[in-house]
């Protein structure tokens, strides 16, 4: 069976090409029968951000997990602790366990960043706000391991050690400590301090700077044998969609360095775009930002375009949208998938008909051959396998795999 894939399509590298022995609980293959196939989730990591769940009776929404499979729970270490010892640890366990018993994938942004830090760690010694945040740093990696073991370690580090937008008479402690360190060495104390708490954590860094600078701190980090695992790319695109050439060649240039490449924000305006002059696009202030039928249109389309581009790409690993629905985006831009009033937008509809249509497996049906076996080439991930009353379940990765789907366990193959 092949839905929608054929030999020498774009995405052919995300294709599994499985050959799978349906077995019952006994072990015995299950010859000419009916095998119902439900897809449960891609390999590939379709990221948003984290639905807000402020109590335990938040239901999660169905709007969310029907496209989503990989959600970024926030850990802005400002909100976090916002005094010394006091964390929203039980709210974020909770989000997250939530989250993960409906199988989604979970990372957490961001573990050090010069931005949204707490205050009262700048009045501390350099000394002492460097163990401060080290001891940040291994508490939640270590308190949140086996749910969380993908992080942006460190964030924006590009511009870290002279960022400087701090009221008159206060010194940011994060960026005091990277001018100290210097960036290769701030980047491996957060590895290190990471690492030591989770030996396995997938730790991405992550940077709005997709220039010649980002390269040289990855070349001097992998020459300094930082050992990072991903590259996290940034892409707010609130001044107009940059295009299938610019994405293809920050692609290319990052790939070069070997490690996974991860589109970690990633948004497209559905209004009126940001003024092309705007520097910083903080500094854009307006007091409404609505969306339009016209730029929903065009927000669409580019996100049909930006998501094929970047999935066709070798080296992505994953893309997370940033910001779900308008009433809650960075900013205030109309860059949600849902209306501020919790409906739907065009863009909602062309990415899902993407993720989970064309590049998706629907509940199918095959019949097994004499010894028990059915062909499946489809997009790499999760599937269920049922016969009757009996369910199992098999992870199939990218290429030609031979595998067991033994019915009646609830553990993968």
């Amino acid at each position: 069976m092949t839905p929608a894939l054929d030999e020498g399509s774009a995405y052919e590298h995300r294709q599994t090409r499985a050959m799978i022995t349906v077995a019952g609980p006994d072990g015995r293959p299950l010859a000419d029968q009916p095998v119902r196939i439900r897809q449960l989730r891609h390999a590939f990591g379709f990221g948003c951000t984290a639905p807000d769940m402020r109590s335990e009776g938040t239901p999660l929404p169905a709007s969310w997990l029907a496209l989503f499979d990989t959600a970024t729970l926030a850990f802005y270490w400002g909100r976090y602790e916002p005094e010394p010892g006091h964390t929203e640890r039980d709210r974020l366990l909770l989000a997250a366990q939530k989250l993960a018993d409906r199988g989604v994938r979970l990372k957490g942004h961001p573990l050090v960043w010069h931005t949204v830090k707490p205050q009262w760690a700048d009045a501390l010694p350099l000394t002492e706000a460097e163990q401060t945040l080290r001891r940040r740093i291994r508490r939640e990696v270590g308190e949140f391991k086996g749910l969380i073991d993908t992080w942006d370690v460190i964030n924006e580090t590009v511009i870290m050690p002279v960022f400087g937008n701090e009221p008159d008479g206060v010194r940011n402690a994060v960026t005091r400590m990277c001018a100290d360190k210097g960036r290769v060495e701030m980047v491996r104390m957060a590895v290190d301090e990471a690492r030591s708490a989770n030996e396995g954590a997938t730790l991405v860094i992550n940077d709005f700077d997709l220039g010649p600078q980002y390269e040289a701190l990855l070349a001097e980090l992998l020459d300094a044998g930082v050992d990072i695992d991903v590259i996290g790319l940034q892409s707010h695109m609130h001044q107009g969609f940059r295009g299938e050439e610019y994405l293809v060649d920050v692609c290319d240039r990052f790939a070069q360095f070997g490690l996974p490449l991860h589109w970690t924000e990633t948004t497209l305006v559905s209004g009126d775009l940001m003024p092309s002059e705007v520097n910083d696009l903080n500094d854009y202030r307006v007091e409404r930002w609505p969306s339009t039928a016209e730029g929903e249109l065009r927000q669409a389309d580019e996100i049909v375009r930006h998501y094929r581009t970047l999935v066709s790409h070798p080296a992505v690993q994953a893309v997370t949208y940033w910001g779900f629905d308008d009433a809650s985006a960075w900013l205030g831009a109309p860059c949600g998938l849902i209306r501020a009033d919790g409906s739907e937008k065009p863009a909602y509809h062309a990415l899902r008909s993407l993720v989970r249509d064309e590049w998706w497996v629907a509940d199918t049906e095959e019949i097994t051959d004499t010894e028990g076996r059915i062909a499946l080439t489809a997009f790499a991930g999760d599937f269920e396998f049922s016969v009757g009353d009996l369910t199992g379940t098999a992870h199939l990765p990218v290429g030609a795999v031979r595998t067991e789907a033994r019915l009646g366990s609830s553990s993968p193959s």
